[in-house]
């Protein structure tokens, strides 16, 4: 296999071939209702008391209706609504199989599957995020409630697990209920069976045109402009930012008018601990780098399960681009300084969180 391409972010061709956005399926009508039900406890429900505490029946006693000891049964008070739950559960998972099976959902342009990704791939990726990575998430608000915006944050650790913890932040955390539309690299899109998971989680091509269509349709979307220099960087550069490219995310939210969020995230550096890279195996692979960690390859499969490291994802103050006229995303000199201005406050509040750490993993 060929040296995986990577294709610039601000590259402003328009894209033919393998590498062009999925042709617009609709595949049917059905929304993406979600079927959970509720699991409030008896005294929370209108018109529901708890029954008062009393001294227990004596041995043998028959169970007083007002109260005492085994006044309510199970079943009686707290089962009905347990059950009730279980049961819209059921019904709403088995709503949500019959419209995969008869093909009555949606999908937009860049194949973005929102019921899927709310309902099974978020659920899969919630446990890692919660109680694995113990994500903390500051600065949400930071984070418009409608409309597009460019989240820009720093990529790290081997594997780009923190793309997918930056979804989950978002996606649980915001008030809105915002969701994170990641721009990726072309490698994400030639692997087999990730290929078609990234689309349907929302991912596209990391190119200037899809990223500006995006945030004119009001999204939000996620860019990491380091790319494979910031995740494959030997561990002895942790926290050390490397080059924001070109400058094509500035270029892209000016024309867009849209703020730019800056992002920092500590606790992915540490996941895969990168002490070596073979890089002619890599080359024989297609692949930009090939790691080698303490634990991989040498203890095999079990070496490729990430360190449980303690996260942090800190959303900083908007940047906003919607205060420029129109050929200022023609301006190189400006595009270079909202470019490094953005690159250092994800630098400072790196530091910053680095200094309030109190451990790798706690």
């Amino acid at each position: 296999m060929a040296d995986a391409k990577v294709i610039p972010f601000d590259d402003d061709r328009s894209r033919s071939g393998g590498g062009s956005r999925p042709v617009r399926r609709r595949t049917g009508t059905g929304g993406g209702a979600r079927g959970e039900g509720s699991t409030a406890p008896v005294s929370a429900l209108p018109g529901v008391q708890t029954p008062s505490p009393a001294s227990p029946a004596p041995l043998g006693a028959p169970a007083s209706p007002e109260g005492g000891a085994g006044a309510q049964r199970p079943g009686e008070a707290g089962a009905p609504t347990e059950r009730g739950g279980w049961e819209r559960r059921i019904a709403g998972g088995l709503a949500f199989l019959r419209r995969r099976v008869t093909g009555d959902y949606d999908v937009d342009e860049f194949g973005y599957d929102r019921e899927l990704t709310d309902q099974v791939l978020m659920s899969a990726l919630r446990p890692l995020a919660e109680s694995y990575f113990r994500v903390e998430v500051k600065g949400i608000e930071n984070i418009p409630s409608d409309g597009g915006a460019l989240v820009v944050a720093n990529h790290s650790g081997t594997l780009p697990l923190d793309g997918l913890m930056l979804q989950v932040a978002v996606h649980d955390n915001h008030p809105a209920g915002r969701h994170l539309r990641l721009l990726a690299a072309d490698l994400v899109f030639q692997l087999p069976v990730v290929n078609e998971l990234a689309r349907k989680a929302g991912h596209t091509l990391a190119c200037a045109e899809d990223a500006q269509r995006l945030l004119e349709l009001g999204e939000i979307v996620g860019v990491m402009p380091e790319g494979f220099k910031g995740i494959g960087k030997p561990f002895g550069e942790r926290y050390k930012l490397q080059r924001f490219g070109r400058g094509g995310f500035v270029s892209t939210a000016l024309r867009a008018g849209v703020p730019i969020v800056p992002c920092s995230i500590v606790g992915a550096e540490e996941i895969y601990p990168m002490i070596g890279n073979a890089k002619t195996l890599a080359r024989l692979l297609g692949f930009p780098y090939f790691p080698i960690t303490p634990t991989f390859p040498w203890l095999g499969p079990l070496g490729a399960v990430p360190l449980p490291t303690k996260w942090t994802i800190q959303f900083g103050e908007p940047i906003p681009t919607d205060g420029y006229p129109p050929e200022a995303a023609e301006d190189p000199m400006l595009m270079f300084n909202l470019t490094d201005q953005v690159r250092e406050q994800i630098q400072h509040t790196l530091y910053k969180l680095l200094v309030q750490r109190r451990s790798v993993f706690f």
